[in-house]
């Protein structure tokens, strides 16, 4: 089995680590592993609720650094719901401090926790493993102990990195009866290896922030290694590593202790696809709600951890006040499937996720296109969290010329203008025929908006790699882009664009091949 060319690396880390340090969020990295907590912002000082900074045992003998907010007057005279919260992946126990005042202001305990390996908790980073999950129950314990917190009933929720802790707890820990997993992963190998392709920036990004602001452990630094430098004789072992740590895995345990749990997720996500959230959240059988807007990763929430306006925060707590409180608040009598679509359209509402994709249109794709591949041809999908950012703020995503893309690299199929809107909502197929003259290669599928002048919109992409094949024998694939809701304007039509190299992802295309694609079809699911 050859190895891929090595790209150029991108830069994804480096900027993504500085915007972070120059926004405040992470500051210095850490310099020593001081037992004593961290002083709380001066904004912390002033809070209303009772907060408290602690040390909390976490397992295994490590300690966990975390703070506690209680509801103002709680004199011990009576039990209140809990919150637990532990951090993003390389953020501090200061990170939900707006969040957990307003909780506490509505009459929950709310303890947050630095994840281990991280800032000044013990121990070292085990990418949301089994001492990960140990840690959540150690922390629950923790609570009931200290706080006047009522045992039965107990909430977690987190961004990113707590999501999947969260997740993975309620599977582990029956006495957890809500959740709120906020751009988060139900299926890790799905999220950042999907179709055997490596999605570099994301790995990249997490590698660098861990090494930044915690201690990774020896698993995690030789997963990284193998999976960077393409070690598919490694294959099996990472496939293993990321089951271990995917609330998929876990789905029967998950159910048979009914948590009530609420999805939240973004459109660009560069970290953790919507798609796998949805195929998820299909398969739960307790109460559920799976919420999908514009943004990148974390971005649909971030605003809400300074303290702003933010609807899957407030939907967070309805969600809590109904499901540990019993407030008869209505959020279980909406549809469970709510979508904000990417222009600036209301909120769609659907009973189920198959509901969303239900009315599909076939796109034929006539005729074939051979390409050489190891040049990037212009069209990307983007950098990680600043293009979901910048098409949720500003409605600027990854963008190109289509007549200017160079047709020896990149394929291109397109239909006519469409007469009336075409409003794309889940997730868009591709099925095609694919023969290369080598037995390894990479492709990346863009899905475009096209205007009268030819620039064009993404909407939609995916990788996808393959390895032992027959070269010179043609091979079907299909392919599932990333989910969407993108509404394309009267009179613009949709290009299918493949090419072979992405900054965002690990290419495996020996150098000099070539690549013959089609004909086949799209499959689009686009709502009346």
């Amino acid at each position: 089995m050859r190895h891929p060319r090595q790209a150029q690396r991108t830069t994804a880390t480096v900027v993504a680590s500085a915007a972070l340090l120059a926004a405040g969020v992470l500051g210095p990295a850490p310099t020593a592993r001081a037992s004593s907590p961290a002083a709380p912002p001066r904004a912390a000082a002033a809070a209303g609720a009772d907060l408290r900074f602690t040390d909390i045992p976490g397992s295994g003998g490590i300690t966990l650094k975390g703070n506690v907010f209680t509801p103002t007057g709680a004199d011990g005279s009576r039990r209140y719901p809990v919150i637990v919260l532990p951090t993003s992946w390389a953020m501090p126990q200061f990170e939900y401090i707006a969040q957990a005042r307003r909780l506490a202001d509505a009459g929950y305990v709310v303890v947050s926790y630095t994840a281990r390996g991280f800032w000044l908790s013990g121990g070292k980073i085990e990418t949301a493993g089994p001492p990960d999950v140990a840690d959540a129950s150690k922390v629950i314990d923790w609570t009931l102990a200290h706080t006047p917190a009522d045992p039965d009933r107990i909430g977690m929720a987190g961004i990113s990195y707590g999501a999947g802790i969260s997740l993975l707890a309620s599977g582990s820990d029956k006495r957890i009866k809500a959740v709120v997993a906020m751009s988060g992963w139900a299926d890790l190998i799905e999220s950042i290896y999907g179709e055997r392709t490596q999605h570099r920036q994301a790995a990249e990004l997490l590698g660098g922030l861990g090494a930044l602001t915690g201690r990774p452990g020896d698993e995690l630094k030789g997963i990284l290694k193998d999976f960077l430098g393409s070690n598919l004789a490694k294959e099996k072992e990472m496939l293993e590593w990321g089951a271990k740590r995917s609330p998929a895995t876990r789905l029967k345990e998950i159910n048979d202790n009914g948590a009530a749990i609420m999805l939240g997720n973004a459109w660009g996500d560069s970290l953790f696809p919507p798609g796998q959230y949805a195929k998820f959240y299909e398969r739960l059988t307790g109460p559920k709600r799976l919420e999908l807007r514009p943004g990148d990763h974390a971005t649909a929430e971030g605003t809400g951890l300074l303290g702003l306006p933010n609807d899957t925060w407030n939907n967070a707590h309805r969600w809590f006040d109904r499901h540990l409180k019993g407030a008869a608040n209505g959020i279980d009598r909406e549809l469970p499937v709510q979508l904000k679509p990417r222009s600036d359209g209301p909120y769609e509402s659907y009973p189920d996720w198959a509901a969303v994709e239900r009315t599909r249109k076939a796109v034929p794709l006539t005729g074939s296109r051979t390409i050489r591949a190891n040049v990037d041809s212009g069209a990307n999908g983007g950098t990680a969290i600043l293009s979901g950012a910048l098409d949720q703020f500003l409605k600027l995503p990854p963008m190109v010329s289509v007549p200017l893309l160079p047709r020896s690299y990149a394929a291109v199929w397109q239909t006519g203008p469409y007469a009336a809107p075409q409003r794309v909502r889940g997730t868009v197929g591709l099925h095609t025929t694919l023969t290369s003259d080598k037995e390894s290669g990479t492709v990346v599928a863009y899905l475009y908006d096209v205007g009268p002048l030819g620039v064009g919109r993404l909407v939609s992409h995916a990788p996808y790699t393959f390895h032992g094949r027959t070269p010179g024998t043609p091979f079907d694939v299909d392919l599932e882009l990333y989910a969407t809701a993108y509404d394309v304007p009267a009179g613009h039509r949709l290009a299918l664009v493949v090419d072979t190299v992405d900054p965002l992802y690990i290419e495996h295309n020996p150098a000099g091949a070539r690549l013959t694609l089609g004909p086949g079809r799209l499959s689009v699911p686009v709502r009346d």
